[in-house]
C-alpha cells in the first residue's frame, strides 16, 4: 500500500471532515493530558468528551469549523473547539460569549435572533480574546 496524503478541502465530505478534525484535536489534547471519547450521538450538545488524566476534569466539547456561538449551547457547560489559520482553539462557550457580547454587536443581529452567530474570520478585537484559548502544538 502506498500512503498518500489527502486534501482536506477537496477530498473529504462534511462527515469525513468532522472525523478528521476529531482525530486532529484528540491528538493535540493528548499533549494536555486528555483522552477523547467520540460520542455516537450529541450529549447535551457535545460531539465528544475529553477526560483529563487527573480523573476529575471532564470537558463536553462541540467541534465546529469556525468560531461559533449558539443559544442552544447556553448554560450547558460546553466547550467549543475549532481550527483557524493552522491553530486550534478551545473555549468555554458561555464565558467567551459574554466577553464577545461586550465588544461586538453579535447579540443584536438577525443571526443571533435566529439562535446562532459565527465568525468566519474574527476581527482584531475578537482575535485578541481568542488568544487565551489557543492550544499550542508540542513537539514530541
Amino acid at each position: 500500500m502506498v500512503f498518500q496524503k489527502i486534501n482536506y478541502k477537496t477530498d473529504l465530505n462534511h462527515r469525513q471532515k468532522e472525523n478528521y478534525n476529531f482525530h486532529k484535536i484528540s491528538s493535540l489534547l493528548a499533549d494536555y493530558g486528555f483522552n477523547c471519547i467520540r460520542l455516537s450521538d450529541d450529549y447535551e450538545g457535545a460531539d465528544f468528551l475529553a477526560i483529563h488524566i487527573n480523573n476529575s476534569d471532564i470537558l463536553k466539547i462541540q467541534l465546529k469549523g469556525r468560531l461559533t456561538f449558539e443559544a442552544k449551547y447556553l448554560e450547558k457547560n460546553l466547550y467549543i473547539c475549532f481550527p483557524y489559520n493552522g491553530d486550534w482553539y478551545l473555549y468555554p462557550h458561555d464565558d467567551l460569549w459574554k466577553k464577545v457580547s461586550l465588544i461586538h454587536n453579535a447579540p443584536n443581529t438577525i443571526s443571533w435572533s435566529k439562535g446562532a452567530y459565527s465568525f468566519p474570520k474574527p476581527n482584531d478585537p475578537i482575535s485578541i480574546l481568542l488568544n487565551e484559548y489557543k492550544l499550542s502544538v508540542d513537539d514530541i
